[in-house]
C-alpha cells in the first residue's frame, strides 16, 4: 500500500503531496502510523540542499512520534499499538568499532531518517526497529517529537563531556535547541546562563532553567561573563564572534559546538592553550543515550515548548521556522 506524504520535487522548492511504495516488512523492521513530526532546522538544510547529500523528490521529517501497526519477524519488545520515537539516525551496522563500543551515532555506514530515505513528514513510515525507542507515558507526544533530535542533540554533549551539578554552564542562541539546553543542564543541577542577541527572551529563559541572562550583542555584558563558564553549549546556527565565547570559559572550559553554523570558526589558538580551553563538536546521542535522554526528560518534566499544526500546513509551519518565528518548535500532526 501506498504511503502518502509531502516532498520537495526539487531544491528550494515548496513540498507537494507525494505517495510511494515503502516495499516489504523487513525481518527488523516496524510500520508506524505518524501521529507527529518535528521541523528541525536539519529538515529544512535537506529541502535546501546545503550540504549537498540531498535526493529529490525528498520527504523530510526525522523527530517522529506514532504507534507501531506492523511488525517484523525478528522483532523483539515492540509490539502494535505501542507508542514509539525515531529520531535523524535509522540504522547502522552495528557491527564496527564504533557500534561495538556503544557509538552506533557515528558509525560509518550509519543512515539517515530524512536523507537517503523517506522521512517522517508523512502519514507513516518503515524503519529499523532497532532505532525505535517507547515513549515514556507522561511526555505528550507533540512535546516529545522534538527531544528525538533537538532533545537528544543538546542532552548528549553534557553526558559525554561529563558536566556536573557543579559547573557553569551556557547556551548560546535560545531558540529550538536552546530552550531545552536550557532546561537539561538546569536538571543536572548546573548555573546556566543564557546568551542571547534578543533581549526579550530573558523572562522566558529564565523559566526554562536560566539562571542569568546575557544579551550578546551588549558588548559590555558580554566583555564581563569573560572567565565565568565551564561548558557552553551553541546552538546557533549563524556565524557570531566566537572568540568572545573562548574568552567567556574558565580554565579547562569547552565550547562545544552543535548548532549546523555556516562559515569556519575562527579562534585564537593562543586563547586555547592559556587556560587548556578546547572547542568541540557533537552531532546526536547513541541508541542508549537517546534511551536515557527520554528517560531523563520524563523524570526532570523536560519537554519541547511547541506550536502543533495539521500536516498539511507543512509549508506555512516551515516558513515560521525559517523567518525564526516558532516557539519553539513546529510541529506536524496528522
Amino acid at each position: 500500500m501506498a504511503i502518502r506524504a509531502y516532498a520537495a520535487k526539487g531544491k528550494r522548492e515548496q513540498l507537494v503531496p507525494f505517495e510511494y511504495d515503502p516495499g516489504t516488512l523487513g525481518p527488523n523492521d516496524i510500520e508506524i502510523a505518524i501521529t507527529h513530526c518535528g521541523i528541525c532546522r536539519s529538515d529544512i538544510h535537506l529541502i535546501n540542499d546545503d550540504w549537498g547529500i540531498s535526493q529529490y523528490p525528498l520527504v523530510p521529517g526525522h523527530e517522529i512520534v506514532g504507534t507501531v501497526m506492523a511488525v517484523g519477524l525478528e522483532v523483539h519488545g515492540l509490539v502494535e499499538g505501542n507508542r514509539i520515537g525515531v529520531g535523524w539516525q535509522c540504522g547502522a551496522c552495528l557491527e564496527c568499532e564504533w557500534c561495538a563500543s556503544g557509538h552506533d551515532n557515528i558509525c560509518p555506514e550509519g543512515q539517515a531518517t530524512c536523507a537517503g530515505n523517506f522521512g517522517g513528514f508523512a502519514e507513516a513510515i518503515i524503519v529499523d526497529s532497532r532505532y525505535a525507542f517507547p515513549i515514556p507515558e507522561s511526555l505528550a507526544s507533540e512535546n516529545a517529537a522534538p527531544l528525538l533530535c533537538g532533545g537528544i542533540t543538546v542532552y548528549s554533549p553534557l553526558r559525554r563531556f561529563g558536566v556536573r551539578p557543579d559547573m557553569r554552564v551556557g547556551v548560546v542562541g535560545i531558540g529550538g535547541l536552546g530552550h531545552l539546553a536550557l532546561q537539561f543542564a538546569h536538571a543536572f543541577g548546573c548555573e546556566v546562563t543564557a546568551f542571547s542577541s534578543t533581549a526579550q527572551k530573558e523572562a522566558e529563559a529564565r523559566v526554562f532553567g536560566a539562571d542569568h541572562f546575557v544579551t550578546s550583542v551588549d558588548k559590555g555584558q558580554l566583555e564581563a561573563a569573560a572567565g565565568t563558564q565551564d561548558f557552553i553549549i551553541a546552538t546557533a546556527n549563524v556565524d557570531l564572534d566566537w572568540q568572545a565565547y573562548v574568552n567567556c570559559l574558565r580554565p579547562l572550559g569547552n565550547l562545544c559546538f552543535v548548532g549546523a553554523v555556516p562559515g569556519p570558526i575562527q579562534v585564537h589558538s593562543m586563547a586555547l592553550i592559556v587556560g587548556s580551553k578546547s572547542v568541540s563538536g557533537s552531532p546526536i546521542g547513541s541508541r542508549q543515550m537517546i534511551r536515557e535522554m527520554l528517560d531523563f526528560a520524563a523524570r526532570h518534566n523536560i519537554e519541547a515548548r511547541t506550536e502543533v499544526v495539521p500536516m498539511s500546513q507543512v509549508n506555512q509551519a516551515i516558513a515560521r521556522v525559517v523567518a525564526n518565528q516558532a516557539r519553539y518548535r513546529m510541529v506536524l500532526k496528522n
